[in-house]
């Protein structure tokens, strides 16, 4: 409920209990940081960017815990805030320490929790609550301009640049290629950035680890590795398809990836949305939704599951929500007629969800009847954006 350096106000509340201590997650440049500084301008503050931090907690990941042993009553009334935690995860076990036997409480925050993970850190125990940040969404941008959305994407500093392809072209080369290489991700990072560039071309489709294994000239398990490294940088997350096991034509459990921002993913693929129509413009409204109902779900803290729907005779949906309570299909024409919806008709007979919804450029909603006479409902793409945020569509 904060604004950062830029001029929107973050919808995220960290709701915590007195002295409960918190991990934030989230993408570089999403605004982690210049919300925390706004809600806690109080706090006690750590970058770990800063290289000399850096290197004095590498070296004795003790001083850490003396230091905030030496602080006053004052100063731990409010959490202590340790920016890009990931970089010296021995800072854990000291933290851990100090949570136990002191009135000390954090918020931990970094871009990713890989190294954490593969290294075996003490990620607390459950003593943190896990928090997720996310790039702009639709209730926090007062000059939403959906163009501009597909070329420049979501990431605030992205948004409000007057030049945006310079800033996303900078925070690709600095962010994505050279922390993954700075963090010691990947040993081989020309396959790493080959793969970048070979990758984005499918994202939203199925994943096919061989196609791309024999694109990039590594083996599929390479692949599978680099997906994951984008999975735990939360630069990219995947979307399972949903099947039911009495259900006798759903396909075979093979995911969709999509990168985490729908103009990261357009600049990659070299790709400029001119007009609001098309596949390259239909392909970006749904990855956007996605964006939408992602962010939606974490800001929410809600847990129902994203997931897509496909037929082995090609019938899709994009999106079934929950245990298929809601299917959404998106779609860039302004006058979406029945013959467009041929997946979403079926599942719509098939399933009988409570809401099934068609995302268009429609200037009005409206509805329509499946074969078997249950209804879907057509909706202009902002009103649907604002149903979901006032909790109309799940919750």
């Amino acid at each position: 409920m904060y604004s950062g350096k830029d001029k929107y106000k973050r919808l995220l509340v960290l709701d915590l209990p007195e002295k409960q201590s918190a991990f934030l997650w989230g993408a570089r440049k999403t605004g982690k940081s210049t919300y925390l500084k706004k809600c806690f301008p109080n706090s006690i503050y750590y970058d770990l960017l800063k290289s000399e931090l850096l290197l004095r907690y590498l070296k004795q990941p003790n001083l850490f815990r003396e230091e905030i042993l030496a602080l006053s009553e004052q100063e731990l009334q409010y959490p202590i805030i340790v920016d890009e935690v990931q970089k010296v995860p021995l800072l854990l076990n000291e933290i851990h320490w100090l949570i136990e036997n002191t009135e000390a409480y954090f918020i931990l925050c970094g871009s990713s929790a890989r190294k954490l993970k593969k290294g075996a850190a003490n990620l607390l125990g459950g003593r943190a609550w896990k928090y997720n940040f996310y790039p702009l969404v639709y209730p926090e941008i007062t000059d939403f301009d959906l163009l501009k959305t597909f070329n420049v994407g979501l990431i605030p500093s992205h948004y409000l640049t007057s030049n945006p392809r310079k800033a996303i072209k900078a925070y690709i080369e600095d962010y994505l290629t050279e922390e993954i290489k700075a963090e010691g991700l990947t040993r081989n990072l020309p396959s790493f950035a080959r793969f970048l560039d070979i990758m984005v071309f499918s994202n939203g489709e199925l994943v096919n680890y061989n196609n791309i294994a024999r694109d990039c000239g590594v083996d599929a398990k390479t692949v599978k590795s680099y997906y994951e490294i984008l999975v735990d940088t939360l630069i990219g997350y995947f979307v399972p398809p949903f099947s039911k096991k009495n259900k006798r034509d759903a396909i075979a459990a093979i995911p969709k990836f999509y990168l985490f921002d729908v103009g990261i993913a357009n600049h990659l693929a070299h790709r400029q949305i001119n007009v609001l129509k098309g596949p390259e413009a239909g392909h970006s409204l749904e990855h956007y939704i996605l964006m939408e109902l992602t962010g939606y779900r974490g800001i929410n803290d809600l847990d129902f599951p994203i997931n897509f729907w496909r037929t082995k005779q090609g019938l899709e949906v994009d999106f079934i929500l929950g245990d298929a309570e809601i299917a959404i299909e998106v779609k860039i024409n302004d006058n979406v007629n029945k013959e467009d919806l041929k997946g979403l008709c079926r599942f719509t007979d098939e399933y009988k969800p409570q809401q099934s919804l068609v995302v268009s450029l429609d200037t009005r909603k409206r509805k329509i009847q499946t074969p078997a006479g249950n209804f879907i409902t057509i909706m202009p793409y902002l009103e649907f954006l604002q149903a979901l945020w006032d909790k109309k569509i799940i919750m």
